[in-house]
């Protein structure tokens, strides 16, 4: 309880912005700021649904946000600042996760991993500090994945893409620290949101919750360090497959069913929504 409120003290007040802010993680995070009293404003290429959701949680500030443009990014951040103040934390969260062989994935979709979940989160990043700087103060948290710190069959792209932001993020955290602004990053397992329709799961690890994410950067927020992986478990198995020869970890991988995943266990039909939404389809 005393560390609750601990940390409803460093979160109250704060302005913080969330990218994908419209359903799954971006929603639940900023229903936990919201409801430790922070100052939030939401983001969403999904214009409905983002004025639906920030309508019932009663922000003041939400709408229509596209990462990979920059005038839409810029616009949303100004908007922020006139109508809540200065910027203290940006969450970049946006990503899609499109499953499938590398030959079988068009060139527009490869590209359209790319644009959104890595130059989205780098332009996120760049236009919150040129913000924060002049300020001598600021947090940028980009959502990551365990997935960038690994690599798994179906999921080369998404992978590669993980992969960037954390080399981005742990960069960005030494080359802005003599300036005051902080970075942290969150690495998930496998999340209960659409991302993952249509899959199973590592064999003898649960998949998180939003919540659980959302848990994990309201920590970062109140007591701001580099990296966090959740689940433990899961985060666990991968920090220690470092240490690990390579046939070894490649192997525990095999026998968990990694191999299969997001290909030959994929329900093609339970996932068909997401696909279409995650590829600009719909």
């Amino acid at each position: 309880m005393a560390d609750t409120a601990s940390i409803g003290l460093k979160v109250q007040g704060k302005v913080i912005v969330i990218t994908g802010g419209a359903r799954g993680i971006g929603l639940a995070t900023a229903t936990a700021l919201h409801n430790l009293g922070a100052k939030v404003a939401i983001g969403d290429i999904d214009e409905v649904r983002v004025k639906e959701s920030g309508a019932a949680l009663g922000l003041d500030v939400y709408g229509k946000l596209d990462v990979t443009d920059p005038h839409s990014f810029s616009d949303f951040l100004d908007e922020v600042e006139r109508q809540l103040g200065p910027i203290d934390v940006l969450v970049n969260n946006a990503g899609i996760m499109p499953v499938g062989r590398i030959i079988d994935e068009p060139d527009a979709v490869t590209r359209r991993i790319l644009d959104i979940n890595v130059y989205g989160v780098m332009l996120g990043t760049k236009l919150a500090v040129q913000r924060m700087v002049p300020r001598g103060q600021g947090h940028v948290i980009n959502v990551a994945s365990l997935a960038g710190e690994i690599y798994s069959v179906g999921l080369a792209t998404y992978g590669a893409s993980k992969h960037a932001v954390i080399g981005f993020t742990d960069a960005a955290r030494l080359e802005y620290r003599p300036a005051g602004v902080k970075f942290s990053m969150v690495l998930p397992t496998f999340v209960n949101t659409e991302l993952v329709a249509g899959t199973t799961g590592l064999k003898g690890f649960r998949n998180a919750e939003p919540s659980d994410i959302a848990d994990a950067i309201v920590g970062l927020v109140a007591h701001p360090k580099p990296r966090v992986r959740v689940t433990k478990a899961a985060g666990a198995l991968i920090a220690s497959q470092k240490f690990l020869p390579r046939a070894v970890s490649e192997g525990l991988n095999r026998v968990m069913g990694g191999e299969h995943l997001f290909t030959d266990d994929v329900d093609v039909d339970k996932r068909q929504a997401y696909e279409s939404r995650a590829r600009g389809e719909e």
